[in-house]
């Protein structure tokens, strides 16, 4: 039998209950909509498609609510949760890279690369089948990828990369892709109202196609960056402390940052741009979990991927029956707690 401590038996009952949470939020999920399905319903539904165990159960439901359930709302609902889970996960990476609480999964300019990807999508690829797939979830990955490989290599110098170099790099190549954007947009005509729904973050059109797509990539990120944790506590303490201590700062960044470029890329290509998701929800689980970033990785992908899977599923309802793009939502709420923060640093820069 294994001897747990006090602390450890903590962390148990938060997952225990991070998880139960995500449970009865997807089920609260697949019911709440234009139809309102009953969630004995909903499981009996899901149960109904496990071999063996689904021959048992009486289907008491109609074909077109196994399709609401299973078409429509399920890959939505796991999409949706993929993506705050991806966002979430490079928040913690980017702020522990840049020992910085106000870095977010967008800070070197995958964003402005994957809507500059899909802005051309729409405007030039809009018929093009890749993969079986549309043009815009790959246009956006190629573009957000290609944009966060810019970015390291101007800010790379004589094989080093420094934090601060790499934020104004990002910020610098962020403005100039935006202004591009900007451009195309202008003469976009016909298209300019698909470009500016994309940009505004939505998961109104996507099924099990977006979520093949997303998750491999995610996986990938998650598990680099998984396998880089406890050198990116020890980084820390200051990048010499962390050398002296026998840590390939340069190796631990890369690592870090090629995991959170792609848990970014692959999160972008399928949403469009949901914005503070990775910036709020690493704040808020440090003050749950801790700061050590072996814990905090994985319940913070929990903790983002419930929060996003809520907020789209209040966006799909608050304004019924239209839809209002999630990052309106996202940026709703994420604004004043980016204030919040400024003034806290604020506060604690003027004491120090």
């Amino acid at each position: 039998m294994v001897n747990r401590s006090p602390k450890d038996m903590q962390y148990i009952q938060k997952y225990t209950v991070l998880i139960a949470a995500i449970i009865l939020g997807g089920i609260l999920a697949l019911g709440i909509g234009a139809v309102s399905i009953n969630p004995f319903q909903i499981l009996k539904i899901l149960l109904h498609k496990i071999p063996v165990l689904g021959s048992n159960i009486s289907t008491d439901w109609s074909s077109a609510q196994e399709a609401i359930v299973l078409q429509l709302r399920l890959p939505r609902i796991i999409l949706s949760f993929l993506v705050g889970a991806e966002l979430s996960a490079a928040g913690v990476i980017y702020q522990g890279i840049f020992r910085n609480p106000m870095a977010d999964p967008y800070v070197i300019g995958a964003s402005a690369g994957a809507s500059l990807g899909a802005t051309l999508a729409i405007m030039i690829f809009s018929g093009l089948r890749i993969w079986g797939m549309g043009s815009i979830p790959f246009f956006a990955f190629l573009g957000a990828s290609v944009t966060i490989i810019v970015v390291y290599g101007i800010a790379s110098i004589g094989g080093r990369t420094y934090s601060f170099t790499l934020l104004l790099a990002g910020i610098a190549v962020s403005s100039f892709i935006s202004a591009l954007v900007s451009f195309f947009m202008y003469f976009s005509d016909q298209k300019l109202h698909q470009i500016y729904f994309w940009l505004l973050g939505s998961f109104s059109s996507q099924g099990w196609n977006d979520v093949i797509l997303n998750l491999p990539y995610g996986a990938i990120g998650y598990f680099i960056g998984l396998w880089n944790l406890r050198a990116l506590n020890i980084l820390q303490l200051g990048e010499e402390t962390a050398f002296f201590t026998g840590v390939d700062t340069e190796l631990t960044k890369k690592v870090s940052l090629a995991a959170a470029c792609l848990l970014t890329a692959s999160a972008v290509a399928v949403s469009g741009i949901i914005g503070f998701v990775g910036l709020i929800i690493p704040h808020i689980t440090r003050l749950i979990i801790g700061p050590d970033h072996r814990r905090l990785f994985t319940f913070s992908a929990l903790v983002g991927g419930l929060y996003l899977m809520l907020a789209d599923t209040f966006s799909r309802v608050v304004i019924s029956p239209t839809e209002l793009p999630v990052g309106i939502l996202t940026a709703l709420f994420g604004g004043p707690f980016f204030i919040y923060l400024l003034f806290r640093k604020k506060n604690k820069d003027y004491r120090m």
